[in-house]
């Protein structure tokens, strides 16, 4: 019997959820890319790659991932298998990168709907509201909280955006900052920082930030990044523990799982081996 190869898999989003499911593809061998923005705004930088593309490189959970800015080092890094390579190039340059067996959005854009892209990989999964399974996206995964987090569906629409964010030490919408206007963030605090209610954490323009209740500093947008009016840019986490900032958490967890579950279940149907080429 022929030896099955763990076809590619392209990520869109190098965001927490974005993030953890490279993280739990790559470590059960799949050859996996990160694609994004060349400025993300994902504020939970502490738990994704999404450094690396400001930096070049990031660690999360032991894995490391690099950026490349040439189509031919990311195929060489990702066939390598050492790191996951992360790229801002254009996004129809790196569909032409390999030969994709899954195209994962997992850009969570909850207030949008999102563009079609069944067709642009045998098989395409969707994260989070607005997706619909058998028209926009071939599969979509539940990332609402709740029994069915990681849920995938076949055919119809994922559960619509929750009123309100879940709860940590007892609050919800008030430890998040929203950009109150559109500009450059900027801020000179760190991820995994404490501090105080009230104490200023960055501004946009001439309008300053202050931190909504005191605790640790658990999601922070990148300095230097123009937002626009009402993006999520800040969170402070009351529960003071430095280490919630970092690694994975349960949510991208649990939604990683399922796109890993989704893609075994799909490659098992098919019943055939893959070949990469590039």
């Amino acid at each position: 019997m022929a030896e099955q190869v763990r076809p590619p898999v392209l990520i869109r989003g190098t965001g927490d959820v974005g993030s953890a499911v490279a993280v739990l593809l790559f470590r059960r061998g799949y050859p996996v890319m990160l694609h994004d923005d060349a400025a993300p705004v994902a504020p939970r930088r502490g738990m994704a790659f999404t450094d690396a593309v400001f930096d070049g490189g990031a660690t999360l959970d032991g894995v490391s991932a690099q950026r490349f800015d040439r189509p031919a080092d990311l195929s060489e890094a990702m066939i390598a298998g050492h790191v996951i390579p992360v790229t801002v190039l254009p996004f129809t340059e790196v569909l032409r990168v390999s030969n994709w067996f899954a195209l994962v959005d997992a850009r969570l854009r909850k207030r949008s709907i999102p563009d079609r892209q069944r067709g642009m990989a045998p098989l395409t999964i969707g994260l989070g509201p607005n997706f619909i399974a058998g028209e926009l996206v071939d599969i979509a995964i539940e990332t609402a909280w709740g029994e069915r987090l990681g849920d995938f569906v076949s055919t119809g629409a994922t559960l619509p955006l929750a009123g309100e964010p879940r709860s940590l030490g007892g609050v919800g919408r008030a430890r998040f900052i929203y950009a109150p206007v559109a500009g450059r963030f900027e801020t000179m605090a760190r991820i995994g920082e404490s501090i105080a209610a009230g104490q200023i954490v960055g501004r946009i323009g001439s309008v300053e930030l202050s931190a909504p209740l005191s605790g640790v500093i658990r999601g922070l947008t990148r300095s230097g990044v123009s937002v626009a009016q009402n993006t999520k840019i800040i969170e402070v986490d009351p529960r003071g523990d430095p280490s919630n900032a970092f690694g994975i958490g349960e949510r991208p967890r649990r939604i990683a799982e399922g796109v890993c579950r989704a893609i075994g279940d799909i490659r098992s149907t098919a019943g055939a081996t893959h070949d990469p080429g590039n």
